[in-house]
């Protein structure tokens, strides 16, 4: 397991690279949506090899690099590509990059993900304002020692996402004609996909989405005190609902698609927080 010390060296090597830039809103980007890095003007770019401790992604449409720079008036840090358990790594390594940004003074973060609609209401490219999750299984970068210099023991999860920015994010939606939904988040580990009984289950629990990231990081997120915008695109309706196969090339599609329009949306947020 990683100890405190691992966690300090890693943000003291990120900060070492940043050069005095000093990010306050974590981006993490997810599978089709990493062009928001595009929108940067001359990003300092740094590969999480170069992290000690930092694993790196080998998801389809995640580079597994840092981008750091000042996006809708606020300095940044993205994350193209993010780290899945199905990769094979622990809950703690999903979580590791929160715990850096955390200590490097990071206190907001602004996560998305591509996912299945479950709610037969919802449409393939449309958005889910993500108001709470369901996880199911023992995946948690929490288990072991606590690391008090994070946050608590026992964390409270009854508001994960902040209320303040969902407003704002659908304040930004509205104004471009958009009524965006707003649902709950069901967390699998992948890297297969969820089976036609499985999902008619997780609609009778009242998930809206279903998906194999977010929720770890998330969970460490809030646990150091961190407030949280999560924003989901629906890439496909989930198995079952049509009557076709899944694919990953599926998901990529149609996150290149939305990417431009939630990168717009993204970058006026921060504008308004």
């Amino acid at each position: 397991m990683l100890s405190f010390d691992d966690y300090r060296e890693g943000a003291e090597a990120l900060s070492k690279k940043l050069s005095g830039f000093k990010p306050e809103v974590l981006i993490i980007l997810g599978s089709g949506l990493g062009r928001l890095g595009e929108k940067l003007a001359s990003p300092i770019v740094i590969p999480y090899g170069e992290i000690p401790h930092m694993k790196f992604s080998t998801a389809p449409g995640h580079a597994g690099r840092f981008l750091a720079g000042e996006l809708g008036g606020k300095k940044v840090l993205l994350m193209q590509g993010r780290l899945h358990f199905y990769e094979g790594w622990a809950a703690e390594d999903a979580a590791f990059p929160i715990r850096v940004a955390k200590l490097l003074g990071i206190d907001k973060l602004i996560v998305t993900n591509a996912a299945g609609g479950i709610n037969t209401g919802y449409k393939p490219g449309e958005l889910m304002l993500i108001s709470d999750f369901i996880k199911l299984n023992s995946v948690n970068p929490l288990i072991g020692p606590n690391m008090d210099e994070f946050g608590p023991r026992f964390p409270d999860m009854s508001r994960v996402f902040d209320r303040e920015y969902m407003a704002a994010f659908r304040l930004v939606a509205e104004s471009h004609g958009e009524n965006i939904h707003e649902g709950v988040y069901f967390y699998c580990t992948g890297p297969q996909y969820e089976t036609p009984a499985e999902i008619r289950a997780m609609r009778i629990l009242g998930a809206d989405a279903v998906g194999m990231s977010t929720v770890p990081e998330c969970i460490a997120a809030r646990h150091c005190g961190m407030r949280i915008l999560g924003v989901t695109l629906v890439t496909n309706m989930a198995a079952g609902i049509l009557d076709k196969p899944l694919s990953g090339e599926e998901v990529i599609e149609a996150g290149n698609a939305a990417s431009e329009r939630l990168s717009g949306y993204v970058r006026e947020f921060l504008e308004r927080i």
